[in-house]
């Protein structure tokens, strides 16, 4: 671990723009999760990331050694392909599986499995950890997720995402009976300010968020619908519809703990996903066959609503 000292001996400055004349080799965002992590000290007092730092205060700065990640080696793991060609590759993502490697999740990933499939094949834009990865569904939610192939779809693929002109239709069943038919929530979505594992609408500075839904069918206690989002916050359609006080089935994190059926997770799945093809200019949607857990869920609320 390196170790340095600064004195301002200038005008009182924010703490990273400070830090920043001196480590010039550490991007602006690095120096600020340095101050919340507690490596940097002003006087040998921790401070916020906003902290203006006065004249002649001296400024003590500790750098860690950068994680070893491990080597992200193929797995020929199966992949339920639902489109392929030169430029991307949508496949339908199944229960339990994480997108990419992370810390307790360098391999069986839909990444290990993506690097075996494709080879050399993948964009590099994410870096080595999110090879093709232009946008995430969480573990226990199923469905269509795009790949792209190489840099140029990426990076065309990526704007789309960034304009909200990619469709993403989820289906979902919640708890509760909705009153309308149909609805938009837009709640700006954050980090949660007290629990930093979770997202919520009630937080400082929060991100614009709108998702539409649309009731497919009733069940009495469940409701069975379709959310398209406008924008795509991580959480979203799970913060979203808790905060409407009708969380999804299953999810532990923003609704109830207990849950009458046997879930793996929250019952969301990435049915719809539309894009403008990055070659054809054609604009192409693509549908993931609902998983069997469940279509067989909605069978039994079938079932428990009609007595059968």
């Amino acid at each position: 671990m390196e170790e340095f000292e600064f004195q301002n001996t200038g005008s009182p400055e924010r703490i990273d723009k400070f830090l920043t004349s001196f480590l010039p080799d550490l991007s602006r965002s690095h120096i600020q999760k340095l101050v919340k992590d507690g490596y940097v000290t002003v006087n040998g007092n921790t401070v916020k990331p906003n902290y203006k730092v006065g004249t002649d205060e001296s400024v003590q700065t500790k750098i860690p050694e950068p994680e070893t990640l491990p080597e992200i080696v193929p797995e020929a793991l199966p992949l339920d392909i639902l489109y392929e060609d030169a430029d991307i590759l949508v496949v339908n993502k199944p229960k339990g599986m994480v997108v990419h490697p992370a810390p307790g999740h360098y391999s069986g990933t839909l990444v290990n499995a993506v690097m075996f499939h494709c080879r050399e094949n993948l964009s590099g834009i994410n870096g080595v950890l999110r090879p093709g990865i232009v946008h995430r569904i969480d573990m226990d939610t199923t469905g269509s997720l795009l790949i792209c192939k190489n840099d140029r779809a990426h990076n065309f693929l990526a704007g789309q995402l960034k304009e909200h002109s990619i469709t993403r239709k989820y289906h979902a069943i919640v708890h509760g009976n909705l009153k309308e038919d149909t609805g938009t929530i837009n709640a700006p979505i954050g980090r949660h300010p007290a629990d930093r594992k979770k997202m919520s609408v009630h937080a400082p500075n929060g991100r614009r968020a709108v998702t539409h839904y649309r009731v497919l069918e009733r069940f009495g206690n469940y409701t069975y619908v379709e959310c398209t989002l406008e924008t795509g916050r991580t959480h979203q359609i799970r913060v979203h519809m808790a905060s409407i006080g009708h969380p999804i089935l299953g999810d532990s994190v923003y609704g109830p703990a207990k849950c009458p059926f046997r879930l793996q997770g929250q019952t969301l799945h990435a049915k719809i996903l539309g894009i403008v093809h990055p070659t054809t200019g054609e604009y192409m949607e693509f549908d993931a066959p609902l998983p069997d857990y469940f279509q067989k869920l909605l069978q039994k609320l079938y079932e428990i609503r009609y007595n059968m």
